[in-house]
């Protein structure tokens, strides 16, 4: 076997998909793929948002950037979805599942429309987006590079949240184990799944629940350093950190590492 060292973690020239990819997590994901120089598809539920935010990205990094609105928290959204992928793509190396949504309420008032919609979207969206994309994942899939799934968790679904968010926890717990059963079935067709459960960081989903509103811009009233001074390395996490660690796993670096779910918290789950 030859060894090469050289460009251990260069993702240029591959094509990746990230779902709920018009901001927060995935839209620093999509941003740290185009910088380094990939094919990046972008999809969420509103279609003007994910429009503006692939238009938006392209012109700031350089590289080709594409909307693909999609409710994936449906089946005819999944499949829409899906069809139109093929009929842009002969193949896909990377798909990023990072699409979601969470409820919050009392557990005595918490409502049925609540759980079904959490893990509608959450967990079964990402099994069955997986499943409809796994002809695209094969065409270019080897032993050295193979295709790579993503699943975005939480470190809700690692400990309990002091959020009355039962069905996000629940889901991202579901998540997590989905994607050992993916890497159980998958691997030996050189496609490999891993999941990233990020803990605090600043965006619109987390802003909602610490108080914040929505607003994540600091100029705008979200006071992200308060938040950091409760976790072990003071601070939440960036676009480098969450961006950083898809683009190791979707390299030649990570192509050994298969079915972990990997935290991205500043110590949040390990110290506690």
């Amino acid at each position: 076997m030859t060894t090469n060292l050289n460009n251990l973690f260069s993702i240029e020239g591959k094509t990746a998909l990230i779902t709920g990819g018009s901001r927060g997590i995935g839209e620093m994901i999509a941003a740290g793929f185009l910088s380094n120089g990939a094919k990046v598809y972008i999809s969420s539920r509103k279609a003007e948002a994910c429009d503006a935010t692939a238009k938006r990205l392209s012109e700031q990094y350089g590289g080709e950037c594409i909307s693909l609105p999609a409710d994936l928290s449906t089946l005819e959204g999944i499949e829409s979805l899906a069809s139109r992928l093929n009929a842009r793509e002969e193949h896909l190396d990377i798909l990023v599942n990072n699409a979601g949504a969470s409820w919050g309420a009392p557990i005595e008032e918490f409502p049925e429309i609540g759980w079904d919609k959490v893990m509608d979207t959450n967990v079964k969206g990402v099994f069955f987006l997986t499943q409809k994309l796994l002809p695209l994942l094969r065409k270019s899939a080897s032993q050295m590079e193979p295709s790579r799934i993503i699943n975005i968790g939480s470190i809700d679904g690692l400990k309990a949240s002091r959020f009355d968010t039962f069905s996000y926890g629940a889901s991202k717990a579901a998540v997590h184990h989905l994607t050992r059963f993916l890497a159980t079935h998958l691997t030996k067709e050189h496609i490999i799944a891993n999941a990233i459960a990020p803990g605090a960081y600043p965006t619109w989903m987390l802003s909602t629940g610490v108080g914040f509103g929505g607003a994540v811009a600091e100029d705008d009233g979200a006071d992200w350093e308060a938040v950091g001074k409760s976790i072990p390395d003071g601070r939440v996490g960036t676009p480098e950190d969450i961006a950083g660690l898809a683009i190791f796993l979707s390299s030649r670096a990570g192509a050994h590492i298969v079915g972990q779910v990997i935290a991205s918290d500043g110590g949040s789950v390990a110290t506690a």
